[in-house]
């Protein structure tokens, strides 16, 4: 029998990030990530209070750069309603708004508890996110320009067509390389790999995929909205010090498991929200108006399968008095 509709927890915790975003947005290029940060952080915390859930944070950004956070383990909602996995970054690419740089975002996904991947002390994970119709199409262990060729044959088109999304890092100098000499061509960014991983799925975006290795909390989050896009994260911890790998040995964490959308994430009843902080091509930034403030959404039910760009107008003489939140 078909199902009745249930009740689209994406719609609620939107409101988090909105109110994350229109926060964190004042401190938009003044250089302070750390400030942009907390305003965030305490806007998401207070409008998480009101959530009708019993959520447990099981990703919260800020343990390996000692940034203010949402602490792992920490409860969230008013400890009503389904009880849930938890997984934020109040402000995903801290450093592009500090610096007034594109694809600034603040995201949430729930998931019900028990059934998000908990990365423990691994910090970093190599991933490559591909859309729906590459599904299946490649190998986390494969060279490069093979996955790119099996990537364009999937999506019909020249691997020289392929945009690939990777992050402008010191240890990527032999990726850039190798998908330089395979032809295919680059969008190079300084932070924000959960923006680059929805660009790749979004069908929207001019990037086919992304590659590289990023955060593994962002991992697990992009994975909330990857079970809603229809594509496909394959990726495998990987530690960038000797710190963390002997951290994770101690924990029994296999490093050389190929993780998938469906490890990260087991259960297709979940929901994920992003807000766009600072502007980009992928969800525009906050703009602030003499009465209104604007932001523009990414709302994903997996279950569904439904994607949902929502722009809202908030009335800031209105909002300024009912809200906890210092906007």
């Amino acid at each position: 029998m078909p199902e009745a509709p249930e009740k689209n927890l994406a719609m609620d915790i939107v409101r988090i990030t909105e109110a994350a975003a229109m926060a964190s947005a004042r401190w938009l290029g003044r250089g302070d990530k750390n400030a942009g940060d907390l305003a965030a952080v305490e806007a998401m915390r207070n409008s998480f209070s009101s959530l009708n859930i019993k959520g447990t944070v099981v990703i919260g950004e800020g343990e390996k750069d000692n940034a203010p956070m949402l602490a792992n383990g920490e409860k969230v909602g008013n400890g009503q309603g389904p009880a849930l996995d938890v997984a934020v970054d109040p402000v995903e690419g801290t450093n592009l708004l500090a610096y007034g740089r594109p694809n600034a975002i603040s995201v949430v996904g729930v998931a019900p508890a028990g059934s998000m991947f908990n990365p423990g002390p691994s910090f970093y994970m190599r991933k490559l996110v591909v859309p729906h119709e590459a599904y299946n199409a490649v190998d986390i262990d494969a060279p490069v320009h093979v996955n790119l060729k099996h990537i364009a044959k999937a999506l019909g088109k020249d691997v020289e067509d392929l945009v690939v999304f990777v992050l402008d890092k010191p240890r990527h100098k032999e990726l850039i390389d190798a998908i330089r000499a395979a032809g295919a061509r680059i969008q190079l960014q300084t932070d924000g790999d959960v923006a680059g991983a929805l660009m790749a799925t979004d069908p929207r975006s001019e990037v086919d995929c992304m590659m590289g290795t990023g955060g593994t909390p962002e991992g697990v989050i992009t994975a909330c909205a990857i079970k809603g896009m229809g594509g496909e994260i394959v990726a495998r911890l990987d530690p960038q010090s000797y710190v963390e790998k002997e951290a994770m040995e101690e924990a029994n964490i296999d490093i050389r498991e190929t993780l998938t959308t469906n490890t990260l994430i087991k259960s297709d009843d979940c929901f994920f929200a992003a807000t766009g902080i600072s502007g980009g091509d992928f969800l525009h930034g906050v703009r602030y108006g003499a009465h209104h403030t604007v932001t523009h959404s990414l709302v994903i039910r997996a279950k569904t399968g439904t994607l949902r760009y929502v722009e809202s107008y908030h009335n800031m003489d209105k909002l300024s008095k009912l809200s906890a939140v210092r906007y």
